[in-house]
């Protein structure tokens, strides 16, 4: 399977370019801490979908699709820090929370498909 043509990797793709959109605001003494992390959390999900489609096993493809799941999740939290810190709004949270729902139903259910392979 072709990960490119996959939702879940352009929707995680859509994800990460608003990540980077968003974090151009922040305070510059967060460079090297929180916009780092997110950023590095938002390429993760992507890159890990497009790593477990190239491995031979569908066990091998369920693995790293957790780890993107996982950096999913990290960067949710990240964001909510965001938030709390005011370097975001409310309702750009609620934008990229948006996204970020539609990437965690399809990333859980492309790997229920892996797991019943």
């Amino acid at each position: 399977m072709e990960y490119i043509n996959l939702d879940v990797w352009r929707e995680a793709r859509k994800l990460a370019n608003l990540v980077y959109d968003l974090s151009k605001n922040y305070p510059k003494e967060e460079s090297f801490g929180l916009v780092n992390q997110i950023r590095r959390c938002a390429v993760s999900i992507p890159s890990n979908i497009a790593e477990g489609c190239g491995r031979s096993t569908s066990k091998d493809t369920a693995n790293f699709l957790f780890i993107a799941r996982g950096s999913l999740y990290e960067l949710e939290t990240q964001l909510y820090i965001s938030r709390d810190q005011n370097y975001i709004d409310e309702e750009q949270l609620l934008s990229i929370a948006n996204q970020i729902m539609i990437c965690k139903k399809l990333l859980n259910g492309f790997i229920n498909y892996y797991r019943n392979k």
